[in-house]
């Protein structure tokens, strides 16, 4: 199985292969056309230049006009300065007679050579290619004669020596490009690891991360893609550690809160003498009171756990101070306590009105714990621009400023607590999951002695916002009880 480190590698190497392949291709294309036409230049300009001096030149030698072919050729042969790969020759009595280079001439003067050139002395001339011993050839030819003498200006130009050059270079491009696909190879494989270290590093974490440790970090190093992988792989496992710590914490209060109810149950039954009937109904009725209570406790348990589900709130328009007067309406008579309605909002606001409703019963039923018959409690709403606010006020023994904030965590108590209360400490807990729901906030305002005050905040265009994990698993939340 190939890794990643190696696709990645052999990936570069492979398109930088065709990328210099393709430049090579490019280039040897572009540079044999551009060779084919500077031949085919050269050559035509070797005969322009032969029919000039024909045509107009005059012989050094009588001051008048070229008399024999030899004399032309010759003189031609003299003025013309042949190209690096050229080859020019005077053609009479069907083989080169005079030549730019005796050496070269007298290679190409093989039968092979004399019987492609002589049909285009004797006709019209033009232009041929073929094979010799020197390679290709492209051989150009000017037919000319005298009164006594049929002959030929005859230009050879050695392609494969033009070409030579050329391809030397391609050789040489083609090792250059060998030693760097190599050296991009090389590189690619050294980067592409150091780049994919952290996955690495992250495989080797992930498989030491075990249910009881969770402690475990990956070394961070630059601001690449992968490092911001990273980071937000560490981010996660500490979102993990806290939502496990959390879970471990919940299930230890859980597990107190409910093996008490236990244990009485348990007692009592073993204690029960089943002939005495009066033993029989106080242990019924005691033995149910802790039933309801484990009930309460396990429906507490179950908000709590709805409260991070899309549908926990249904908002919808509702009028702010009609909630208001209803809740007021229902807790009036629950308690011997001075009710009073502080004020009331007007409007509609897109709320859940019976989670907001069910929020305020748990304030106000946590407002009748803590205070005395004649104390005061008040309901009221308000709102501004952009939020609307319920509140619960009592004039009980109030809060500690040191337990302002602990309050709202899962199976707290204050050390206000009344030694009469059988709360589970989600109560409060519940109200904040209920705001946060509907994007807004729960806060208290107390001192010891001076009563309390809960505040329930939302935008005035609550929408549903689902709190996050490591809010709703991390920390143990409870209440005011």
């Amino acid at each position: 199985m190939w890794t990643v480190r190696t696709r990645i590698t052999a990936t570069v190497v492979l398109l930088s292969g065709i990328a210099l392949a393709g430049a090579g291709v490019a280039a040897y294309v572009v540079e044999s056309d551009r060779i084919d036409n500077r031949i085919t230049a050269d050559l035509a300009q070797e005969i322009d230049e032969f029919n000039n001096l024909r045509n107009t030149g005059i012989d050094p030698r009588t001051g008048q006009e070229f008399r024999t072919v030899e004399r032309l050729t010759r003189v031609a042969l003299q003025r013309n300065v042949p190209a690096e790969h050229e080859v020019l020759m005077g053609w009479w009595d069907g083989r080169p007679q005079l030549s730019s280079a005796e050496n070269l001439a007298n290679t190409l003067n093989d039968p092979a050579f004399r019987a492609a050139v002589q049909p285009l002395v004797d006709g019209d001339g033009g232009v041929t290619h073929l094979s010799t011993e020197l390679g290709e050839v492209s051989v150009a030819v000017q037919p000319v004669s005298d009164q006594t003498l049929s002959g030929a200006w005859v230009v050879a130009f050695l392609e494969n020596r033009e070409r030579g050059e050329f391809d030397q270079v391609l050789r040489t491009y083609a090792l250059v490009a060998a030693v760097a696909l190599l050296a991009v190879s090389i590189g690619a494989w050294s980067v592409s690891g150091r780049l994919l270290r952290p996955v690495r590093e992250l495989r080797t974490t992930a498989r030491e991360i075990s249910e009881s440790d969770l402690s475990r970090r990956i070394p961070v190093q630059g601001n690449d893609d992968i490092s911001e992988l990273v980071r937000t792989v560490n981010a996660m496992l500490e979102r993990l550690e806290d939502a496990f710590a959390g879970q471990r914490t919940f299930l230890d209060d859980a597990g107190h809160e409910l093996r008490t109810p236990v244990t009485i149950l348990r007692g009592h039954l073993e204690l029960l003498d089943a002939s005495d009937p009066d033993d029989v109904r106080a242990t019924r009725a005691l033995l149910l009171d802790e039933i309801d209570r484990m009930s309460r406790f396990v429906d507490d348990l179950i908000v709590l756990a709805k409260s991070g589900r899309p549908d926990f709130v249904h908002p919808e328009p509702v009028d702010a101070g009609a909630l208001t007067d209803q809740v007021l309406g229902k807790v009036s008579a629950t308690a011997a306590r001075d009710w009073q309605l502080d004020e009331r909002a007007d409007g509609d606001v897109s709320i859940d009105a019976q989670r907001i409703a069910q929020a305020l019963l748990q304030l106000v039923s946590n407002a009748v714990r803590h205070t005395q018959t004649g104390d005061v409690i008040a309901v009221g709403s308000g709102r501004t621009a952009s939020e609307v606010r319920w509140w619960v006020r009592d004039t009980g023994v109030g809060i500690p400023a040191e337990e302002h904030e602990v309050i709202f965590e899962r199976f707290r108590h204050t050390t206000t607590e009344p030694s009469s209360t059988n709360s589970s400490g989600l109560g409060l807990s519940i109200v904040r999951a209920i705001a946060e729901a509907h994007g807004g906030r729960v806060e208290v305002e107390s001192a010891p002695g001076a009563g309390a005050t809960f505040v329930i905040t939302v935008p005035a265009k609550a929408a549903r916002v689902l709190p996050r994990t490591q809010e709703m698993a991390s920390v143990p939340s409870g209440d005011r009880p």
